[in-house]
């Protein structure tokens, strides 16, 4: 899709569901993102609050996920969304992916094409390395030019009106979404290790095998640095790397899960990330980038 390669099957289906969840190696609470061809499509689905509505017109199709509880009559597998009576639902805005959508004429539920805690993948050759013979099919839709997952926002119901809360960053910013709603509550920080309510909430995520160390000046010997802004890499190994030269955050998140994969490698001891302003698409980076630095639970 246009923010990472996602792994698809037929949402309906409680099998092709489950081979998801096994071919990722995916913990079965962690819940899917079902993408639909239009948003009458995913309406179908959920019971869609004025809110919903307005974010809708605005960002779909687009990076947008939201959370909204499921109608009854739904047949999305109970599986995709791992017990919980809502859905996470999304109409992407990639040509493959609303073309694979319109030709399949059902809900793809879909997580990123990736084992499960590791790297996103944001080129057809990422998940040929990561998935394997665990998938039967790659479609090749080139690279993906947002490159960092999709903006997750759930609503609130306190009795009046449905507030909106952010669950993820991503390719939308927070400030996007109150230009068009105005304040919004953030749940950004408070991970949920057992029971999440959206894809990206687990403490540990995004992850290589390789050791992340946060807010690095420089590499220490046996790192390599990935850095950010003019200069960055100025006596770094010939390894490093520099997520965007112009200090632009943009190219930074087209870039971010690209780099992380070029640099880890058996022969380095810990990858040197250096500070990404905590300003727009940043909140994103910084969001992917703590997940990633989180050590393995033992």
């Amino acid at each position: 899709t246009e923010t990472v390669y996602g792994l698809g099957g037929d949402a309906i289906s409680d099998h092709a569901v489950a081979t998801i969840f096994e071919a990722k190696g995916r913990p079965s609470f962690n819940p899917l993102i079902i993408h639909f061809a239009n948003p009458q499509a995913a309406w179908a689905h959920v019971i869609a609050n004025p809110v919903a509505k307005k974010l809708a017109e605005a960002f779909w199709p687009g990076p947008l996920t939201m959370v909204l509880p499921r109608h009854e009559g739904s047949a999305i597998s109970l599986l995709a969304s791992a017990g919980l009576d809502t859905l996470a639902i999304r109409v992407p805005a990639h040509e493959t992916a609303h073309e694979l959508l319109v030709k399949a004429d059902r809900p793809i539920a879909a997580p990123s094409a990736n084992r499960s805690g590791g790297i996103s993948p944001t080129l057809a050759s990422h998940v040929s390395v990561s998935l394997g013979q665990r998938v039967d099919a790659i479609i090749d839709g080139g690279p993906c030019h947002i490159g960092i997952e999709s903006t997750v926002v759930a609503f609130t119901n306190d009795g009046t009106n449905d507030r909106a809360v952010l669950l993820r960053p991503g390719g939308i910013t927070r400030a996007d979404l109150e230009a068009v709603i105005g304040p919004m509550e953030s749940a950004l920080g408070k991970n949920e290790p057992t029971a999440p309510r959206s894809p990206g909430m687990l403490e540990r995520h995004y992850a290589p095998d390789t050791p992340v160390r946060l807010n690095a000046k420089s590499a220490c010997a046996g790192e390599v640095l990935l850095g950010f802004g003019p200069g960055a890499l100025s006596g770094a190994s010939e390894n490093s790397l520099n997520l965007s030269e112009n200090g632009d955050v943009r190219e930074a998140a087209a870039n971010l899960f690209a780099m992380l994969r070029q640099l880890d490698c058996p022969d380095t001891c810990c990858i040197a990330v250096m500070p990404i302003p905590e300003t727009g698409l940043g909140i994103a980076i910084n969001d992917r980038l703590r997940r990633a630095a989180t050590p393995e639970s033992p």
